[in-house]
């Protein structure tokens, strides 16, 4: 009962709860979802500039799922979804906010900005920095990209990048696939802008972004076992397969003319 408590009082963090609400909460035995307010191996190119809405780290905040717990089922199911966003993504916020708490100065810029020039960095942070203030980077994204009217195909201008890099829509799904079965261990997989405006496929160990590689991720699928193991339990590469269905094409679409635009 304590530990239900404690879940539901941190899920509910943004909104103003009356005490009547709170009483009922405490009451209620079984947790029900809430409802939320609607490399592979590569070549570094030069720094692409990323798009203009960035993260604040005055301080970092956790941002609210765009659509309920259980909204993705059943490709991603209503407890992944609200540990992986209130205790995972919260907790990657949290440290970050931490690192930065003795460096006012580095509080007036951007999330993405701290990770693009790591290196310039007080070395006493550089790692905290690099694997919370990426865990917030790659999660706020991941958000934004799934969606419960998800799946299909892109289209427009990205669609036909992907045909013309790739060769077929299929053929990059299928890369898109082997890349994350075979990160090895935790990490991402990404479907990025290079400097030169074309796409690649790249994937990162931990925590890591493609921003830090001088590349613009649009895309990238999280294969941390925490993102799939309650239904999927070791099988990554059945996850990957279900994902498709789940993916927001108008907001990858979005990222990569934005991306394109400020090259």
């Amino acid at each position: 009962m304590r530990q239900f408590v404690r879940l539901m009082r941190r899920s509910l963090r943004p909104l103003v709860l009356g005490s009547a609400v709170l009483v009922l909460l405490m009451s209620v035995q079984a947790v029900t979802p809430a409802q939320q307010p609607t490399p592979a191996q590569t070549t570094p190119l030069a720094q692409t500039t990323a798009p203009s809405a960035e993260l604040s780290a005055a301080p970092a905040e956790l941002p609210p799922l765009p659509y309920p717990y259980d909204a993705l089922e059943p490709t991603i199911d209503a407890q992944t979804m609200q540990l992986h966003h209130d205790e995972h993504h919260a907790t990657y916020v949290e440290n970050f906010n931490e690192a930065l708490a003795d460096y006012p100065d580095l509080q007036s810029r951007s999330v993405e900005d701290l990770l693009r020039n790591l290196d310039d960095l007080p070395d006493d942070i550089q790692t905290k920095v690099r694997n919370n203030g990426g865990g917030h980077v790659n999660h706020a994204m991941f958000w934004e990209i799934m969606s419960p009217d998800g799946g299909g195909e892109p289209t427009g201008a990205l669609a036909a990048q992907i045909n013309q890099t790739f060769g077929s829509f299929s053929e990059f799904q299928s890369a898109f696939e082997q890349a994350g079965a075979d990160r090895f261990g935790s990490g991402w997989v990404w479907l990025i802008v290079n400097n030169s405006g074309t796409l690649e496929i790249v994937s990162t160990a931990n925590q890591d972004t493609p921003l830090m590689l001088g590349f613009y991720p649009i895309m990238g699928n999280d294969v941390w076992e925490h993102a799939y193991y309650l239904n999927y339990q070791n099988r990554r590469a059945e996850y990957l397969s279900a994902w498709w269905n789940v993916v927001n094409w108008p907001e990858i679409s979005n990222r990569f003319e934005q991306a394109s635009q400020d090259r």
